[in-house]
């Protein structure tokens, strides 16, 4: 293969939001897309089996601005994993992605995610048999390494047998999973991070796309992180501060605007507006904006407003207004 190559990756991918169960539904993709015009969005992780027996409608839908939209799935039967890419595919979502990285016990009873670091040649005959049932690119998100395993000895034969069958594209979550003894949460925090060996494996795999993830929390933190790499995605910091995204166009993809909190809640209030005429709850769309205004005078009282009041059974724009009443703009950057 020639190393030379440069991966054939979606520029998207120079920065994208990870897949967060509970969090990145879809009308907190349309609230980060207002904010982001260039990244790649994930969706919250999908199990096949979902997408196979349940509400298609409920599960795949999402809004035509969100796009570049990628759909993350979990499984680990290739039959069911090719059915369940078609219908995503047939949605129109713009790529997918395979979960070998969630240490949650419910992923593990079914084995899939974290645990599938253990079976390489399944995991290969999962995502080949989903790139050949599908023209959208498919790849994968997975760990440096799984409870015992070296990531030293492990990650590098890891790869190179996934890219050997056609796995061009590899999100990296630099920590390993350890799936005997830590809850998900510990997972996210007391593995050590290692973004070197990262690094090293685009060194080692240069035509290959190489995205880090893991432990960043700051817009110019994964900028420098990133270094020779093909992309960063950004996880709880993304959605705990949303207002980091506004500068992602401009620091990542070189455009000349950066979308202010202000700017971005007011541009989202037409599709709150929406989506109240359709009887979606006020809550279901506010609690995504909880830390629009971290570090701004007033904060506190609109995380109280949207993230209480907007409970009220019948709540309405009234109480999306009141709640920036409370933001004092004199304090012009967020701390």
């Amino acid at each position: 293969m020639n190393q030379n190559i440069k991966p054939n990756i979606d520029p998207s991918h120079r920065f994208s939001v990870a897949p967060m169960m509970e969090w990145t539904d879809k009308h907190c993709r349309v609230f980060h897309r207002i904010l982001t015009k260039k990244s790649m969005l994930y969706t919250e992780m999908v199990v096949a089996q979902s997408i196979l027996h349940g509400d298609l409608k409920r599960i795949l839908a999402y809004n035509e601005a969100e796009h570049p939209v990628c759909l993350q799935i979990g499984g680990s039967e290739p039959e069911l994993l090719v059915k369940a890419a078609k219908i995503v595919e047939e949605f129109g979502y713009d790529e997918i992605n395979l979960n070998v990285g969630c240490p949650s016990k419910r992923v593990r009873s079914g084995s899939f995610g974290a645990c599938l670091m253990y079976e390489p040649e399944l995991v290969g005959d999962c995502l080949q048999a989903m790139r050949e049932a599908v023209k959208i690119p498919v790849h994968i998100k997975h760990r440096i390494g799984v409870d015992g395993h070296d990531p030293e000895e492990i990650l590098f034969p890891f790869v190179e047998y996934l890219a050997s069958r056609g796995t061009d594209l590899f999100v990296v979550h630099a920590r390993k999973a350890i799936l005997k003894g830590l809850t998900p949460k510990e997972n996210r925090d007391i593995p050590p991070l290692n973004y070197d060996i990262v690094r090293r494996l685009k060194d080692a795999f240069p035509h290959l796309g190489i995205v880090l993830n893991g432990g960043l929390n700051t817009i110019e933190q994964s900028k420098k992180e990133m270094g020779n790499l093909d992309g960063v995605m950004l996880g709880r910091a993304a959605y705990k501060y949303p207002h980091l995204l506004g500068e992602v166009d401009k620091v990542f993809f070189g455009e000349d605007y950066i979308v202010t909190p202000m700017e971005a809640y007011q541009k989202y209030r037409p599709y709150i507006e929406e989506q109240l005429s359709k009887k979606v709850p006020l809550h279901a769309m506010t609690k995504h904006l909880l830390g629009l205004f971290n570090g701004y005078r007033g904060a506190r009282t609109f995380r109280r407003v949207l993230g209480e009041e907007a409970l009220r059974k019948g709540s309405g724009l009234d109480i999306y207004d009141k709640a920036i009443e409370a933001i004092d703009m004199s304090v012009s950057e967020p701390a």
